[in-house]
């Protein structure tokens, strides 16, 4: 199978680096170095220079490249948007989403599927920071902003980054079954189904969006105690504000409503207790300020999208005495 990932200049390396060494890996793990033949297709020729200031060596350009595509995936970076307008390129990727076996994109590089049409009445996912606005910008299109990757008939979009590697995974599964895409799983150390979505932005990193102030201070209260009285009421109280006015604020400093962030807390602290501990689920839940295991079961679901069992499950899966117990 041609593989293939469209860069452009400032591209993210790993969005392309990311999903090649999972086709390459699973070409090594079936002992065919044809299986999965990857290659990048740039905007330009020559060397790019991507987001890190690594360069990148292309095989092809857009306007040279004339070998049929079994899977093509659109990269993403910090500057999408200085090629998601390029008609030439707009036109390129019409043709290939006719005639590939698979098209998608990698974190933002959603944008560029999205400016030649390709989205439009889809479900898809892009980076959680970027997937409001790709809502906002194309509303024919159904945005899945907490997925990891999403598959609408033959069109394929991950969430930020390393979900691309999470897509390519999927891909190889689909393409040669279950144990394959384990074995590659393990060969790179990673999750064969990460478990939950795009909730890797914790409550610690999201408290640090707020400017210093009264609303900073109640973030940090409320991450060091996550058991006491956290309504809006009693937040309110210790920021030395009028409920209305303490929702108002927190919701235009913190980008979420006190609830909202409560809850992010309660269960990111539970996450990191059900990975790191085996203590029973009904203290788990007690200790994170939840007053009954059912409530803390569905905030746990709503968050991460499995059970907090199911969950420790994945963490507790027994490996052989030979393999490093990081290996998924």
């Amino acid at each position: 199978m041609r593989i293939a990932l469209l860069a452009f200049p400032r591209v993210q390396m790993l969005d392309i680096v990311g999903p090649a060494d999972v086709f390459a890996e699973a070409a090594k793990q079936l002992g065919n170095p044809r299986a999965y033949r990857v290659e990048v297709i740039g905007t330009q020729p020559g060397l790019i220079k991507t987001s890190s200031g690594l360069r990148l060596a292309v095989d092809a350009t857009v306007e040279t490249h004339k070998a049929r595509l079994d899977t093509l995936l659109v990269a993403g970076g910090p500057q999408i948007d200085e090629i998601v307008g390029n008609p030439a390129l707009q036109h390129w990727l019409q043709r290939q989403a006719g005639s590939v076996r698979r098209i998608g994109s990698v974190c933002t590089g959603a944008f560029a599927l999205a400016a030649a049409g390709i989205l439009r009445g889809r479900r898809v996912t892009t980076h959680w920071n970027s997937s409001a606005r790709l809502a906002r910008e194309n509303p024919d299109t159904q945005v899945e902003a907490d997925s990891i990757y999403v598959k609408d008939g033959s069109l394929y979009t991950s969430a930020g980054v390393t979900a691309g590697m999470d897509l390519a995974l999927a891909m190889v599964e689909e393409d040669h079954g279950r144990e394959l895409a384990l074995r590659v799983a393990r060969e790179m150390v990673m999750f064969f189904k990460r478990p939950g979505g795009q909730s890797q932005f914790s409550a610690h990193l999201a408290a640090q969006t707020a400017e210093k102030s009264a609303i900073s201070a109640v973030q940090a209260y409320i991450l060091g105690h996550l058991r006491d009285d956290l309504s809006v009421p009693a937040l309110a109280a210790r920021a030395g504000m009028s409920e209305r006015n303490f929702a108002r604020v927190f919701k235009l400093e913190a980008g979420s409503t006190p609830a909202e962030f409560v809850e992010l807390a309660r269960i990111d602290s539970a996450r990191r207790l059900v990975e790191e501990s085996d203590i029973p689920l009904k203290r788990l839940a007690d200790a994170v300020g939840y007053a009954n295991i059912d409530g803390f079961r569905r905030a746990f679901v709503r968050r991460l999208g499995v059970t907090p069992s199911d969950y420790r499950a994945r963490f507790t899966q027994p490996h052989p005495a030979t393999e490093n117990r990081s290996s998924p």
